[in-house]
């Protein structure tokens, strides 16, 4: 019986998929790949005919990941990741220094800080690779795994690094709208909801649902939701006023801190979302690299800390308290 073979796709496409998915813009991944942008729409539109569904739609002027687009997005990140990862190693890059952690904390808290390290560091090269998966740091050929472990799930037997926290956040513009004030969880039914799917280990996440289940609040339906394939993805949105998103420490600490974000329900309505540990391979050739870049992981999570108390202690206006629980009178079921 003959059988068609499956069309293989070129690593080429995904290389090129994968930049404009990241960007969510063909002419910032044709920047990125330094090729034209045509070629890139050329390389997407070849993509979706071998796979026969659209990867993005055209949304107000902007780039969307379809949810065949997201899929592939995830899957491709992380392969490709890990490729470059073993390639480098196995042409003798020994200078790069390849670390794992989740998209949301490389693109949000660590990316932003790298090039302080660099200037610390010259002469460390740093790969980062992302996942929401548990990292493998033998099989993945890693140096160092930030690695999230939910609240209440098995601590793994490494260093805690940073407390992991969420709670809504809005664009300062948005919380002063004197017609839909935002002070209750009730409040939220007159705004957009931000969302974006959170998969861990193969199993999606509400990062809605767990906040309002951790502060025992009834689920509020929105006025309409406007959902990302990533978190950081979400975030140019809520600075820009589009609606409310479960904003997430460490990663939003920079934009809090400058008043890009408000928090309307104030500090009472932050829940406990887990722990980022470093964990690390075991590999005596990279010990120096390794530590020196482990000691600037710490200084950095400390200094979060250090203003986050700092902010505290100065009674930094962040919103008002959230109600720990919503009328059920005025509350609607999601």
């Amino acid at each position: 019986m003959n059988r068609k073979r499956p069309r293989r796709i070129s690593l080429d496409l995904l290389r090129g998929f994968r930049a404009a998915a990241r960007h969510l813009s063909f002419t910032r991944a044709a920047q990125e790949l330094f090729v034209t942008q045509s070629a890139i729409s050329r390389e997407i539109r070849t993509l979706e005919e071998q796979i026969g569904q659209p990867l993005f739609q055209r949304v107000h002027r902007a780039l969307r990941l379809t949810q065949a687009g997201a899929e592939l997005y995830r899957a491709a990140d992380e392969a490709l990741g890990q490729l470059d990862a073993v390639t480098d190693r196995l042409s003798g890059s020994s200078r790069i220094m390849t670390v794992m952690t989740t998209p949301a904390l490389a693109s949000l808290w660590l990316a932003p800080r790298l090039p302080q390290f660099n200037r610390l560091c010259p002469d460390i090269d740093v790969r980062i690779i992302t996942s929401n998966d548990k990292p493998d740091l033998d099989r993945d050929q890693l140096d160092i795994a930030i690695r999230f472990v939910n609240a209440g799930d098995d601590a793994p037997d490494a260093e805690e690094l940073i407390t992991c926290e969420s709670f809504p956040v809005c664009s300062p513009t948005l919380a002063r709208e004197p017609k839909r004030p935002i002070h209750t969880p009730v409040d939220l039914a007159q705004h957009v909801r931000l969302d974006y799917e959170s998969v861990r280990d193969g199993r999606r996440f509400s990062e809605w649902n767990f906040w309002f289940n951790a502060m025992g609040i009834r689920p509020v339906t929105p006025a309409s939701t406007l959902g990302f394939p990533q978190f950081d993805q979400t975030i140019p949105a809520v600075i820009e006023g589009a609606g409310v998103a479960i904003g997430v420490l460490p990663h939003l600490n920079r934009q809090i801190q400058d008043g890009l974000l408000y928090v309307p329900f104030g500090r009472d309505a932050i829940a406990r979302r887990g722990t980022f540990f470093i964990v690390l391979r075991q590999d005596p050739s990279r010990g120096d690299a390794v530590k020196g870049f482990v000691a600037w992981l710490r200084s950095e999570a400390s200094r979060d800390r250090e203003l986050m108390i700092a902010s505290r202690k100065a009674k930094h206006p962040q919103g008002q308290r959230a109600q720990r629980s919503a009328p059920r009178s005025r509350t609607r079921q999601s």
